[in-house]
C-alpha cells in the first residue's frame, strides 16, 4: 500500500459528486499530505499553493472512491487465477480504492495468521485498501464457528462463509449471537443445497429451451427467510450478500419496515444481465446465484431506487480457462468485476433508471459506513481516496487487456458510455496520468 501524498494537489473544474455530504457541483478537490482538505464549490477559488500540483478536469466528474464489499481473490492458493497485487490493479483501473477481500482461499481465511497475511501482502503489494474478510465457520463447512472477536481484532471487517450457505439453523444464530456481542456484522449468501442440486441457471421456460435443470428463486429466498427469522430474535446487523429476485427484495423491505438492523446487496451482473445473455450457453455469464428473468432484474434496480438494496458489489470470481472452457453445466460459477464494476453502473444512469448519486452512494458511500472504515466521502480529513471519470467516453471492453489475471467477464466487447480516467489513493495516483 504507498504511504500517503506528502504533497499537495488540485483538481479543478470538475462535477463533483459527493453523496455523503449530498454535493453535486462544479468544484475543486483541494488534497494534501494524502488528505482531503477542502472538496466543492467552496473550494472552487482555492489558490494553489507553491509547489502544488495542479489537474484541469474539466468535462469530468470526481467521486469518492469505490468500496467493494464483495471480491474473491486466490492467493493464497489460487494465485494462478488472481493475486492480491493483480486484483487491486484491477480495482485501481475501475475506479475502486478499497475492497473486501472474501475469506474463500486455500487456506481458508478463518484463523489470526491469515487475517495478518492478507494484510501484510496487502501493505507490500497493493495498489488500493484492502480489507479481509473472515469465514463464519472453520473452513466453511458450516458446522464449528471462528473466534468473530479476536479474528475483529486482527483486522477483520466482516464475517462470512463467501460461496458457502450455511444450513445448520443453530450455528447461524449462535454465530449472529457472538457478533452482534462485538458489534460484527454477518454477512451470507443464501442458497439452499438441496433445491438448487443439479440446477445451473434460473428455472424457467428459457432453461427448458436450453435443456438445462434450473435453480428456483425459492432456493435463495428461503434460507433469506430463516436469517431474517434469526437476526429477529439475535438483534444482530444482518447483511444479505447478493440477492437476485423480486421475492427476496420483498422480505428485505418487509424487514426493515420491521426495524431490523439489516442490509442487502446486489451484483452488478444481476442489476445488467439477464437469463437471455447465456444466449448460446455462453460460461461466462454461469454465476451464482444464476442470472434471473428479466423481471427479477427491473425488480433489482426498483429495490436500489428506493433503497431496499443498499449496496452495489462487483461479485469479482475468477476463473481460468480450465474451470471456464467447458461445457456449460460442468463449468464453473463467477465473472470477474472489478474493472467492468462502475462502467457497467452508469449504464442505469445513462438511460435515467438512477441518478448518479446514488449509484456512487450504493457503490462507496453505504459500504464504507456498514464496514465502518475510513471510505466513501470527500468530506475534509478524509483520505483522499476518489475516482475521475469521464461519464461519456465511448469505449468497447477487450477481455485481453484487463488487468485481472483471469479474464472470465460477462462484459467481454460491451460498448459503454463512461470509463475511470483517473484513481487515486491517499492522494497518489494509483491509475491512470
Amino acid at each position: 500500500m504507498l504511504s500517503p501524498y506528502s504533497g499537495t494537489a488540485l483538481y479543478r473544474n470538475a462535477r463533483i459528486v459527493d453523496p455523503s455530504r449530498g454535493i453535486d457541483e462544479i468544484g475543486t478537490v483541494f488534497i494534501a499530505d494524502g488528505k482531503i482538505v477542502a472538496a466543492g464549490a467552496s473550494a472552487l477559488n482555492q489558490g494553489a499553493p507553491e509547489g502544488a500540483s495542479v489537474h484541469d478536469c474539466t468535462g469530468k466528474t470526481i467521486v469518492p472512491g469505490l468500496v467493494d464489499m464483495r471480491v474473491f481473490i486466490g492467493e493464497p492458493g489460487g494465485e494462478h487465477r488472481e493475486t492480491i497485487a493483480s486484483a487491486s490493479a484491477a480495482a485501481a483501473a475501475g475506479g475502486v480504492t478499497s475492497l473486501v477481500m472474501m475469506p474463500d482461499t486455500a487456506p481458508v481465511i478463518d484463523d489470526v495468521a491469515l487475517v495478518e497475511f492478507v494484510l501484510r501482502t496487502a501493505r507490500e503489494t497493493a495498489k488500493t485498501r484492502i480489507f479481509p474478510a473472515a469465514a463464519i465457520t472453520k473452513g466453511l463447512k458450516g458446522h464449528e464457528m471462528t473466534e468473530i472477536g479476536i479474528l475483529l481484532d486482527a483486522g477483520a471487517v466482516l464475517f462470512t462463509d463467501g460461496r458457502e450457505t450455511i444450513a445448520n439453523a443453530a450455528v447461524m444464530r449462535n454465530a449472529m449471537r457472538y457478533a452482534k456481542d462485538f458489534g460484527a456484522t454477518i454477512a451470507h449468501e443464501t442458497q439452499d443445497a438441496d433445491l438448487s442440486a443439479g440446477g445451473v441457471m434460473n428455472e424457467g421456460l428459457f432453461a427448458s429451451w436450453l435443456g438445462f435443470s434450473g435453480i428456483p428463486r425459492e432456493a435463495e429466498l428461503l434460507p433469506l427467510e430463516r436469517d431474517l427469522r434469526l437476526a429477529a430474535l439475535t438483534g444482530a446487523n444482518y447483511h444479505a450478500a447478493k440477492i437476485s429476485t423480486a421475492m427476496s427484495a420483498q422480505v428485505i423491505r418487509a424487514a426493515k419496515d420491521n426495524g431490523l438492523s439489516v442490509s442487502a446487496g446486489v451484483s452488478i451482473n444481476h442489476l445488467s444481465l439477464n437469463e437471455n445473455d447465456i444466449g448460446e450457453y455462453r460460461t461466462f455469464f454461469k454465476l451464482s446465484p444464476p442470472l434471473r428473468h428479466e423481471d427479477d432484474r427491473l425488480a433489482m434496480v426498483g429495490a436500489l431506487k428506493d433503497g431496499t438494496i443498499d449496496v452495489i458489489v462487483s461479485s469479482h470470481d475468477p476463473q481460468d480457462v480450465d474451470t471456464k472452457r467447458l461445457p456449460f453445466s460442468e463449468s464453473a460459477d463467477g465473472a470477474v468485476g472489478l474493472e467492468t464494476l462502475l462502467s457497467a453502473g452508469l449504464r442505469l444512469v445513462h438511460n435515467g433508471d438512477l441518478s448518479l448519486s446514488r449509484l456512487i452512494e450504493a457503490m462507496s458511500t453505504t459500504p464504507a459506513k456498514l464496514l465502518g472504515i475510513e471510505a466513501g466521502t470527500l468530506a475534509p480529513g478524509a483520505p483522499a481516496d476518489f475516482a475521475v471519470i469521464d461519464l461519456e467516453f465511448p469505449w468497447v471492453l477487450d477481455a485481453e487487456t484487463l488487468h485481472s489475471k483471469s479474464k472470465n467477464t460477462a462484459f467481454d466487447e460491451a460498448r459503454f458510455s463512461g470509463r475511470v480516467m483517473q484513481t487515486v489513493v491517499a492522494g497518489n495516483p494509483v491509475y491512470g496520468a
